[in-house]
């Protein structure tokens, strides 16, 4: 017997855009090192790194946006964030995989599960049919990205996260 295999499926397109009355809840951010190309039809931040430039090797400053590219793209964005410490990043709350447990269980401050799935926008600005395909949620670096996720409003449950020592 042949055991047939399959390549990986690749997206049509990686660029979805956030719904910006989600991002309007969030408060003002710095940098969106994963920005759409121009034109995009809102700012996500006061500073974007679009394509052809690659957000992941350019300088990360400030408060960050981070809507990345899903699938085997995420894990290297939500590390760089890890890493840089200051920002909120929406991705799958796909809690069991090892992008969570090497870059977000034990470093991210806080994580807000949405109720709801976002409906996400073309390039053009148009909204997706359709939901997000899956659940979704918030990821806070730092402090005052917690504040931002408790004061947003957004429906979901947020989760404090334990990743120091806690005293006995």
């Amino acid at each position: 017997m042949t055991l047939r295999l399959f390549p990986p499926v690749e997206a049509k397109t990686h660029v979805w855009l956030t719904p910006p009355d989600l991002l309007a809840k969030l408060g003002e951010f710095d940098l969106d090192p994963c920005a759409a190309m121009d034109p995009r039809p809102w700012p996500t931040a006061a500073h974007h790194i679009a394509p052809p430039d690659n957000g992941l090797l350019m300088p990360w400053f400030g408060r960050v946006w981070l809507n990345p590219p899903y699938g085997p793209h995420a894990a290297k964005w939500l590390a760089r964030l890890a890493q840089h410490g200051n920002g909120i990043a929406l991705t799958f709350a796909r809690t069991e995989t090892r992008m969570f447990h090497e870059h977000v269980w034990p470093i991210a401050d806080a994580l807000l599960f949405l109720a709801n799935r976002p409906h996400f926008h073309r390039q053009d600005g148009a909204r997706a049919h359709g939901g997000s395909g899956g659940p979704m949620c918030l990821v806070a670096y730092g402090r005052e990205n917690v504040i931002a996720l408790k004061r947003s409003g957004l429906a979901g449950a947020l989760v404090m996260t334990l990743h120091h020592e806690v005293a006995a």
